[in-house]
């Protein structure tokens, strides 16, 4: 939970480059990490593999019961992610991905493109190799990616308290070991069950809002000791004992 413990020292020297480049600049690579390196600056209409890997990183800044399309596709809802991302970490709001917004994300994220707070290894304690599942094994491993991503969003939404995170992908001999659902998200990499603190109702409650289309907690059956978040293609949420 504590790598980097250069990183605000980094952040601020990224913010600082990317005021003094200015607004009509484009991303540079002076900027970037070992991650990766947009190019130019994003807004509606914009369209390629640049807009899908942002928004990766912003899917977490969404409006209760959104999903953001990870279609490369820079449309009015993608604009509408930016702008919070942007609000929550004290950039001017205009829904328009340049150079500030890039030095932000660079500074959240490591080489791995793993944001800061998180790691594949806390979204993987069944195997090494991610196989085994329902898809494919580099499938499983960008599907966590995604879910890393809406949560580093929650946390820094909760005031930047730690997540904990007792199962995230599973194979399926790791799903059966534990009783699983044999429809579990968690053979697609895509679930995580939370734990300890904040509380298990905030965590269910604060998910709304971070695109989690899945989320089952206390009330639910089997669920008053964790969380569930996931992304489910039908929907469907439910922890009674936390009003969600």
């Amino acid at each position: 939970m504590f790598r980097r413990v250069s990183r605000p020292l980094l952040s601020l020297v990224m913010l600082m480059a990317s005021m003094v480049a200015g607004v009509g600049a484009t991303a540079g690579t002076a900027h970037a990490d070992s991650c990766y390196t947009w190019n130019r600056t994003l807004s509606q209409g914009s369209s390629g593999s640049d807009v899908t890997q942002l928004q990766i990183r912003v899917a977490g800044w969404v409006t209760s019961g959104e999903r953001l399309s990870y279609d490369g596709q820079y449309g009015a809802r993608t604009a509408a992610a930016v702008r919070k991302f942007q609000a929550a970490y004290g950039l001017g709001a205009d829904g328009i991905a340049g150079p500030a917004t890039f030095s932000r994300i660079y500074a959240l994220q490591d080489a791995d493109c793993t944001p800061v707070h998180f790691s594949y290894a806390e979204l993987n304690k069944c195997n090494s190799d991610w196989s085994g599942g329902a898809v494919s094994a580099a499938t499983a491993r960008a599907n966590a990616l995604k879910t890393m991503w809406k949560l580093e969003a929650m946390r820094h939404a909760l005031g930047d308290v730690p997540i904990t995170i007792s199962s995230g992908f599973r194979s399926r001999a790791c799903n059966n070991a534990v009783g699983g659902s044999a429809t579990s998200r968690h053979l697609y990499g895509d679930a995580a069950d939370l734990v300890g603190s904040p509380s298990l109702c905030r965590l269910a409650q604060q998910s709304r809002t971070h695109g989690f289309s899945e989320i089952l907690g206390p009330g639910y059956p089997g669920h008053n000791d964790h969380t569930h978040v996931a992304f489910d293609p039908s929907p469907y949420w439910s922890a009674p004992t936390c009003g969600v």
